[in-house]
């Protein structure tokens, strides 16, 4: 079945930044045409969903999805290119810019909850039961589903069969760098690196911040632990727990959990905007952060790392950022 998800670029950033330790290169999965890497798990679950439902005879079906922003604009996205209808509930916290964008796709946005966990309950509790009979809903988890990861991990396929890298530079690669929420994207990048032979033993560090520590916390309990309250600006990250799978793969995979201040994730969206003219979310700013001012991180967790080595950063992108919003943030990141 056709995807809605789109071929992105590799771009090598390196000479943009002042003292790199090594070759930085950025998939740019804010070239989606729903602004994030979401839209390749996303589309791979909602068109799998509408063909197994199409197979099996039923009628009426509607897409429903539960999103701090970016996962329910794949999931309008998807539903738009496959002519189904789409109804996303997002939490108050949401951002205005997010739910115009849904409005423009379609999309049917119910604002519900303090956080997306708030609005996924409500979803699933009240708003699918609720519906006529004659609806065959079709409910897309934002990050828990092995399809969304199966998804996700086209973008490190793409660097392999798209040869976005040489063969000599995929054995230069030392590390896969990416933010977590709810390790949707955390679980993808594993899944892709685990599938390619070439890049099989490249770690991954992963970013989440301190004000949405999610990861963070179950690591420490060693077990899924959820989060009473979150109050940060990277609201695409403010999951208040992580999959299963993510605690999983952090034992199965060689991977570096870093936490860092929504500020730094504030500031990663702003050096970003002044080196490429591109917006992105915090939620992004976060693994951006490791470019600009936070290559300590880097540092730290590689061994010997040479200038001729090479990072791969995973853009994510995210649609909850305007000019008015960078601003904000620009203010955010020259306090401290």
């Amino acid at each position: 079945m056709d995807q809605p998800a789109v071929k992105t670029s590799l771009i090598d950033i390196t000479n943009k930044l002042k003292d790199p330790p090594c070759r930085i290169v950025l998939k740019c999965e804010y070239e989606q045409p729903s602004g994030s890497f979401k839209l390749r798990g996303m589309g791979y679950l909602v068109a799998l969903s509408i063909d197994k439902a199409r197979k099996e005879k039923k009628e009426g079906i509607h897409v429903f999805s539960s999103s701090g922003g970016n996962a329910g604009l794949a999931a309008a996205y998807a539903s738009k290119y496959f002519n189904v209808p789409c109804t996303v509930v997002l939490p108050v916290s949401s951002k205005a810019v997010v739910h115009e964008k849904l409005r423009s796709l379609g999309a049917n946005v119910v604002i519900h909850g303090n956080h997306w966990g708030e609005a996924d309950d409500y979803l699933r509790t009240t708003v699918i039961p609720s519906i006529d009979k004659s609806v065959s809903p079709v409910y897309c988890h934002p990050f828990d589903n092995p399809l969304l990861w199966d998804g996700h991990a086209a973008f490190i396929d793409e660097i392999i069969t798209e040869n976005q890298l040489t063969a000599d530079e995929l054995k230069k690669v030392r590390a896969v760098v990416c933010s977590v929420g709810g390790g949707g994207l955390y679980n993808g990048v594993v899944t892709g690196l685990e599938r390619n032979p070439q890049l099989k033993n490249v770690p991954v560090i992963s970013i989440e911040t301190h004000q949405a520590p999610t990861f963070q916390v179950s690591l420490e309990a060693g077990e899924l632990t959820h989060l009473k309250t979150i109050n940060t600006i990277s609201t695409s990250l403010g999951s208040p727990y992580i999959s299963q799978a993510s605690l999983d793969n952090y034992k199965s995979h060689s991977t570096f959990h870093e936490v860092i201040d929504d500020v730094e994730a504030a500031r990663g969206v702003v050096d970003f905007y002044d080196v490429s003219q591109t917006f992105t979310e915090p939620a992004c700013g976060a693994s951006l952060s490791v470019a600009f001012d936070r290559t300590d991180l880097l540092l730290k967790n590689l061994d010997n790392l040479a200038k001729d080595d090479i990072v791969i950063i995973v853009a994510c992108g995210g649609s909850g950022t305007n000019s008015e919003t960078l601003a904000e943030y620009r203010k955010l990141a020259e306090k401290k």
